[in-house]
């Protein structure tokens, strides 16, 4: 198993836009986007609330396309919400983000060089934890050979998600660590209390 790297999200990320063939790269990027606000339904049960910051959005497109290949759903809130406001912390917001986490099973908080300059990664952090207590942190790494992982002060209290294939076979999976030994499948891990 290994962590997810930046190149690997910006690969994965790249080739949806290189579907739009014909388009510049932003405007591919753009037309992707505006295709999946357009599906975004407010009634819909995600599995996962992606927790990141708005500097990552390109690594995040790739991670939410490499997720979501897996079988698994994903709230990105730039995404389906185009109109929230993330430059500054509002009520408005807060409680549209409120209702969305309610809408979802988990929050993985995708760590990077980025996420210091989050302002509603925190929050979400907490808010999610409180309701629902099915947390996992993402790292974001410039290079990864292996799945381990320690999380600074409280972000180690959380178990961590790496990628990696199921024994004796091809598929790939989500794992959630509590350590580098002990892991579970992210599906299973959901239906744990």
């Amino acid at each position: 198993m290994t962590l997810f790297t930046e190149n690997d999200l910006l690969n994965n990320s790249y080739k949806s836009i290189q579907k739009s063939y014909h388009f510049s790269e932003n405007q591919a990027a753009k037309n992707i986007l505006e295709q999946a606000y357009k599906n975004y339904d407010k009634n819909k049960i995600y599995d996962i609330f992606l927790s990141h910051s708005f500097l990552d959005a390109r690594k995040i497109l790739g991670l939410k396309n490499y997720i979501e290949g897996l079988g698994y759903s994903v709230y990105v809130d730039w995404i389906e919400d185009k109109q929230l406001d993330r430059s500054k912390v509002s009520k408005e917001t807060a409680g549209i983000l409120r209702e969305r986490m309610q809408s979802c099973k988990s929050l993985f908080f995708a760590i990077s060089e980025n996420s210091d300059h989050s302002l509603w990664m925190p929050w979400e952090l907490g808010y999610f934890d409180g309701i629902k207590q099915k947390v996992a942190i993402l790292p974001v790494l410039k290079s990864s050979y292996d799945d381990s992982y320690n999380g600074q002060e409280y972000l180690g209290l959380y178990p961590y998600v790496a990628k990696g294939t199921i024994i004796n076979s091809t598929q790939e999976e989500i794992w959630i660590h509590s350590s580098q030994k002990q892991y579970v499948r992210f599906r299973n891990w959901l239906q744990q209390n």
